[in-house]
């Protein structure tokens, strides 16, 4: 089942075999409890809207259009759940992201200064982050970190493809930007 397609496995989850729904949840339970940090920092909580994110997708499962592509469809799910959590407590606005979230796939390092280096980086880059509108976060995370096309990222956000685009761009602008106010204050506070 591993080789199939994720809407072909749909597909045999709609016609009655629905043991296989564990395949998708081995394929995409750890990416979504990574985008889940972008919303919500106890681990216990992301713990259960992930399940909450998998309960939903199998209870509509059949409604699947197995013509589209299953990620956006569930992406959409799981961003729906968050931000309902979200309201639902009532906090306004993005957590801190988690570091996995922005750096997933950095090489182990072999010794202290490039762990220590590769701290630092994490720590950075997270500051940069939370310094933008969440609009530009949420983009930048789903298309560099998530790795979405722009027609996955506007089924997922539901806007149109040229708003993606325009917030990807606006994104990087807004992050550069604080990247060259910090290195400012960072290079008057040394001299």
């Amino acid at each position: 089942m591993s080789e199939l397609t994720d809407e072909k496995i749909v597909i045999a989850i709609q016609k009655g075999n629905t043991e296989v729904f564990g395949v998708l949840i081995e394929r995409y339970e750890a990416k979504l409890k990574r985008y889940a940090h972008k919303f919500l920092n106890y681990q216990e909580e992301i713990e259960d809207l992930v399940q909450d994110v998998f309960i939903k997708s199998y209870t509509n499962i059949q409604s699947f259009d197995v013509t589209q592509r299953f990620s956006p469809w569930i992406y959409r799910i799981a961003h729906n759940t968050f931000v309902n959590e979200l309201k639902r407590k009532k906090q306004g606005g993005f957590i801190l992201f988690d570091v996995d979230t922005i750096l997933p796939n950095l090489p182990s390092k072999e010794t202290a200064d490039d762990e220590a280096l590769s701290g630092e980086l994490r720590e950075e880059l997270d500051s940069l982050l939370t310094e933008i509108p969440a609009k530009y976060r949420e983009v930048l995370v789903l298309y560099y970190f998530e790795e979405l096309s722009y027609q996955e990222i506007s089924e997922v956000l539901q806007i149109p493809v040229t708003t993606v685009g325009v917030r990807i761009n606006r994104g990087r602008i807004k992050l550069k930007f604080c990247f060259e106010n910090k290195q400012k204050k960072y290079n008057k506070n040394i001299l």
